[in-house]
């Protein structure tokens, strides 16, 4: 029977399928190749014959891509969050997460919180950032601005939330989703555990069609795994200047006629994003030597 893994606790999975849902563990062979099964994983199950509500998943189906901590699959969009003030916007920061979406083929959503605790002026400046890159809303779950506008954007897709500590993503959730913190259902009724006690990946349903992924996950990436070389692919305003360089093999950082470069002179590019391409290009080259 297929499914999808809607929570993991426990070494147990628990499978949405037509038939309601299923509490299963994963065969042998996953462990035995380093498969990590995942929420959000599409998978088959094999219900047993003493009990239809339990049973083994045997089959994970191509996944579209995956993260191992927290262990979630699938995700169409990245809300990436973070607040207009307190805490201070940490663009470097907020970068690994933009660039880890690229990386992994998801699309990303700039979400600023907090906007109600700036000026309009304050708020256009960081949105001048990101807003001819990414798309991006202005939010507060306080006020409830934004959130209707936020709520159509993952309509229909399965949504993870990332961004630093203390920026206010599970309270976005919790206004996206009230009942997330009460909701206990089959899947609780059958592990004898609340939301409150443990913390765990699980994704709920939101009206209009769309899941989000509830993670403890997200508060912070390492970009190790990109070459410095590569880092500036993964600056989309880059590209229409790439190859155009006096040198080939330009990192535009202190090369003379890098076109980059001027276009950062020329404010086509924002002075901001250029810095945290500098930060984090010299973070990667640091760590290389090491």
């Amino acid at each position: 029977m297929n499914g999808l893994i809607i929570k993991g606790i426990g070494g147990f999975y628990y499978i949405q399928t037509e038939k309601g849902i299923i509490e299963a563990k994963g065969r042998g062979i996953f462990k035995n190749r380093g498969i990590t099964l995942c929420v959000g994983d599409e998978v088959n199950v094999e219900l047993t014959k003493e009990d239809e509500t339990k049973g083994v998943i045997d089959e994970i189906y191509p996944r579209k891509n995956h993260f191992i901590r927290p262990p979630i699959a699938n995700i169409d969009k990245f809300i990436v969050v973070f607040a207009a003030k307190d805490p201070e916007p940490n663009y470097p920061v907020i970068d690994k997460f933009l660039i880890t979406a690229e990386l992994h083929n998801i699309e990303p959503v700039i979400c600023i919180n907090k906007c109600d605790l700036v000026s309009e002026e304050e708020l256009q400046k960081i949105k001048s950032i990101y807003e001819n890159v990414y798309n991006v809303i202005c939010v507060s779950s306080l006020t409830g601005q934004g959130i209707e506008q936020l709520r159509e954007m993952v309509a229909g897709k399965k949504v993870a939330f990332a961004g630093p500590s203390g920026v206010g993503k599970s309270s976005i959730l919790n206004v996206l989703h009230p009942e997330a913190k009460m909701e206990t259902g089959e899947i609780s009724q059958k592990t004898k555990r609340g939301k409150h006690t443990t913390r765990h990946v699980e994704i709920f349903n939101i009206d209009g069609g769309g899941m989000l992924f509830d993670t403890p996950g997200f508060t912070s990436f390492e970009i190790a795994d990109i070459n410095p070389e590569e880092l500036m692919n993964y600056y989309p305003e880059f590209s229409e200047y790439l190859g155009q360089c006096r040198y080939d093999n330009c990192r535009h950082l202190k090369e003379p006629e890098c076109a980059v470069r001027e276009a950062v002179k020329n404010k086509e590019i924002h002075i901001l994003r250029y810095k945290s391409y500098v930060a984090n290009e010299d973070e990667l080259r640091t760590k290389r030597k090491y």
